[in-house]
């Protein structure tokens, strides 16, 4: 690594204080809307969308800056030492009645707008995860059914290597890739969400079956059950890396060429990041050899390298994007790139933005 890029990085944050400048495009008045998002708000008032609760700094009537709901209308202001100021115009929200299918009546509270779009990320709360290697092999599996398939659909009743002590549903995953860090290090598997499975009631003992439910794929034979949990996105708080660093290492769609709204994993665990946690994104172009005739790294042999006498520059990595992390797990962690400026691509760095 450079000395410049180890500079970036690792400045004291004292020496490098965040200043709130508001754009010149910012409204003086917003009124959110339904499919707002935090994000997508805060980068309408901000170059820095991770600084979003500064604005609110001296407003004591705002408990958390990340709540914000449809129909809250955002006023910009500027105090007397001439800082930025958004202030917030909220009616008190009136409960929405709305029927069940069994005609009850039920309250239907408001709930705050997502911080990032639910839409892209939604796939990957629910139904996409990352597994140690040994909590994996743990799970129990489909063995087969009484036609002697080895494949199954929806509908299909299967024998499974399952304990007693059954949860109400199972989802029915399948490794699809090993995930390893930049010294192949095992970060752990990353886990394909094939179908779903409901628990039937047996009068075998030892014997446990299951009803292949809204498969997305065919499922195999020794297919793993995992006890499915509801996910919700929940509130995530902005909030700027510091001292972390890391690469982007894969992406969830297995895109070579990345750019914004792509969703991808970092090597970066549960003990360095939280949902929330805004990065910056850099590349570093090939060390130039620096001579009369230079050339970039890999265009001479070793050897010839050896002996031209020429120094080995080595470039600074440059920002061209933001990620910002949203499912963490032990060892490695998913992001959605929020800004790109450039092409991106697996092995870029990820710290401080």
């Amino acid at each position: 690594m450079s000395k410049l890029l180890v500079m970036l990085l690792f400045l004291p944050l004292a020496t490098i204080a965040d200043v709130i400048n508001i754009k010149q495009t910012a409204p003086q008045v917003y009124v959110v809307k339904k499919g707002d998002t935090l994000w997508d708000i805060s980068n309408m008032y901000l170059s820095k969308p991770w600084l979003w609760p500064e604005l609110w700094r001296n407003n004591v009537h705002i408990n958390n800056p990340h709540l914000i709901y449809p129909g809250d209308e955002l006023r910009l202001r500027y105090n007397e030492q001439g800082e930025p100021i958004l202030d917030i115009v909220r009616d008190d929200p009136k409960p929405q009645i709305k029927l069940s299918p069994e005609g009850r009546k039920e309250l239907k509270t408001v709930q705050p707008i997502n911080t990032l779009p639910w839409s892209i990320i939604r796939p990957y709360i629910e139904s996409s995860t990352i597994m140690d290697e040994e909590e994996y092999e743990q799970l129990p599996y489909l063995l087969g059914n009484q036609d002697g398939n080895t494949a199954f659909a929806s509908g299909d009743l299967v024998l499974t290597k399952a304990d007693s002590d059954t949860p109400e549903q199972y989802n029915v995953v399948r490794k699809q890739n090993e995930l390893r860090d930049q010294y192949d290090n095992l970060l752990g598997f990353q886990i394909r969400h094939v179908a779903d499975a409901t628990p039937l009631e047996s009068d075998v003992e030892g014997q446990h079956l299951v009803k292949v439910e809204d498969a997305n794929f065919e499922a195999r034979r020794g297919d793993k059950l995992l006890p499915s949990e509801a996910m919700q996105m929940g509130s995530m708080r902005l909030k700027a890396a510091t001292r972390q660093k890391g690469k982007i290492i894969s992406s969830l769609e297995q895109h070579q060429l990345l750019g914004k709204y792509d969703v991808v994993i970092l090597d970066l665990g549960s003990r360095k990041v939280k949902p929330g946690t805004v990065l910056g994104i850099y590349v570093q172009g090939p060390n130039i050899q620096v001579s009369n005739d230079p050339k970039y790294d890999g265009e001479n042999s070793f050897i010839d390298n050896l002996f031209d006498g020429s120094d080995e520059l080595q470039q600074p990595a440059i920002k061209v994007g933001e990620v910002v992390v949203f499912k963490v797990f032990k060892k490695a962690s998913y992001g959605l790139i929020t800004r790109s400026t450039k092409t991106i691509r697996e092995g870029a760095i990820v710290a401080k933005p």
